[in-house]
């Protein structure tokens, strides 16, 4: 009875540990001490601007100083057909985003995915948005809107230009 006993509580604590992992989805910010740090973009309701689960989301890797701004960029389960052209923005505040820089674009794949990767002349970033949205709704300025085709940042992000 007793090594029962121990056995449900080992399963119990796993169990709890796992939640506090999974609830981690979506964290960003620095890895370690490193220069390397992350940025979680989700699918939000455009009306509560709650994150969508299950939903569309892109994981973005990048320096946060240096020459330039250097990124790699993955978004999974874009609602896009194939070929849909998606582009990873800096969005400045407020609309239509004066200043917004179009950091790459991508295509989705037959998996809905896709992938950008760069190194851009950005300047200093602060408390900056990062998103993911449709090539043909961004010129130097947003251009239309169309949300729930988009992925938003999950936290704000800071480059600092040396």
């Amino acid at each position: 009875m007793k090594k029962y006993l121990i056995l449900v509580l080992i399963v119990l604590l796993i169990g709890a540990l796992s939640v506090g992992v999974l609830a981690d989805k979506g964290k960003t910010g620095q890895a370690g001490k490193s220069n390397i740090a992350h940025l979680y973009l989700h699918e939000k309701d455009p009306e509560t601007w709650e994150i969508v689960e299950p939903g569309a989301w892109g994981k973005m890797k990048y320096n946060m100083l240096g020459d330039e701004f250097d990124f790699v960029f993955n978004g999974h389960d874009l609602k896009g057909e194939i070929g849909t052209e998606y582009t990873l923005i800096y969005y400045p505040d407020p609309w239509p985003g004066t200043g917004l820089i179009c950091l790459g674009t991508g295509t989705v794949d037959e998996f809905g995915d896709v992938h950008i990767m760069g190194s851009v002349d950005t300047g200093d970033l602060t408390d900056a948005k990062i998103w993911l949205v449709l090539s043909d709704d961004v010129d130097s300025v947003m251009t239309g809107w169309n949300p729930t085709e988009y992925l938003f940042e999950y936290d704000l992000i800071t480059f600092t230009d040396e």
